[in-house]
């Protein structure tokens, strides 16, 4: 197969673009900076936001494209990136990709303490990130009525990893190890992650399985109470569980208060966090293309834990 991949040189692309490698693929991937060498693929320097002869040969004759390549952190940049770059790709790959697989992310379903959500669920973006990635994901299924392309949305929840961009865990592991953790609310709340070799299974298989029809959307996740999520990092750190608890409304307070301070550890989408309730089914994508996740959470944050610990 002859594979493209952008944002390959991000956290997730490495580890998808290492996958097809391995199983003897043709693998291309978009970059900016010609230093991005990555060995076995080949470099095609180009930006999403200004087409060039250089996008077009970077789509050319491609059997699956993943467009993986999002701006995450600089709001500034995030509608040209993942939305007018979107639109860019899209409008070069016509009649030259066959397949075009969207990473994308259960944060364009908003937040929703109480109720589990599936495809089904409408979308309620709240951030600048979740509102593009949204419309970036309306822009791909929409292109299925214009454009004789197969469209396949992936939306994996919190993915980690141990050499992931991310933070957030490494430091709620470093605030268990200290016994600094306290637990928000009533007990019952849920951690939504996913290994990051658990979404490339289920990129790869959206990239080469067979589709029971165009334009599906997958959720992919795992999750534990946070009580059980906690005693994992709490166990692989040869501590006593935290017991803690502080009542949500005492702490939603100080994170108003003083969340907008550098350095203070609550801020509201902590605190949202640490108190969500609902899960991410991943019903439809075991059903139709026999995805599990092969790595669980229990062997997943030890092997984070370690990494901390080493």
């Amino acid at each position: 197969m002859i594979v493209a991949v952008t944002g390959g040189t991000g956290f997730i692309g490495r580890y998808l673009i290492a996958r097809h490698i391995a199983r003897g693929d043709q693998v291309r991937y978009l970059t900016r900076k010609k230093s991005r060498v990555i060995a076995g693929a080949s470099a095609y320097i180009a930006d999403l936001c200004s087409p060039t002869d250089d996008l077009q040969q970077f789509v050319q004759g491609v059997d699956v494209l993943y467009h993986c390549a999002a701006e995450l952190h600089d709001e500034t940049k995030m509608h040209n990136t993942n939305v007018l770059g979107t639109a860019n790709l899209l409008a070069v790959a016509k009649g030259k990709v066959k397949r075009w697989v969207q990473l994308s992310s259960t944060g364009v379903y908003g937040i929703r303490p109480e109720s589990d959500i599936d495809e089904n669920a409408a979308m309620n973006p709240a951030n600048a990130y979740e509102i593009s990635k949204a419309e970036a994901d309306n822009l791909v299924l929409s292109a299925i009525r214009h454009q004789n392309l197969e469209c396949v949305v992936l939306r994996p929840s919190n993915v980690y990893g141990v050499d992931m961009p991310n933070s957030s865990l490494f430091q709620l592991i470093k605030m268990i190890n200290r016994g600094w953790f306290f637990f928000i609310g009533r007990k019952g709340a849920i951690a939504n992650y996913i290994h990051v070799e658990n979404v490339i299974d289920a990129l790869m298989l959206c990239g080469v399985s067979k589709l029971p029809a165009n334009g599906r959307v997958y959720v992919i996740s795992d999750y534990r109470k946070l009580e059980d999520f906690v005693s994992i990092i709490a166990s692989a750190l040869a501590k006593k569980a935290p017991q803690k608890r502080l009542p949500e409304s005492l702490i939603r307070l100080l994170a108003t208060v003083f969340g907008h301070i550098p350095q203070f550890p609550l801020s509201l989408s902590r605190v949202k966090a640490l108190t969500n309730r609902h899960i991410y089914k991943t019903t439809r994508i075991e059903a139709e293309l026999g995805f599990k996740n092969t790595i669980s959470m229990e062997k997943g944050i030890t092997e984070l834990v370690n990494h901390v610990k080493n």
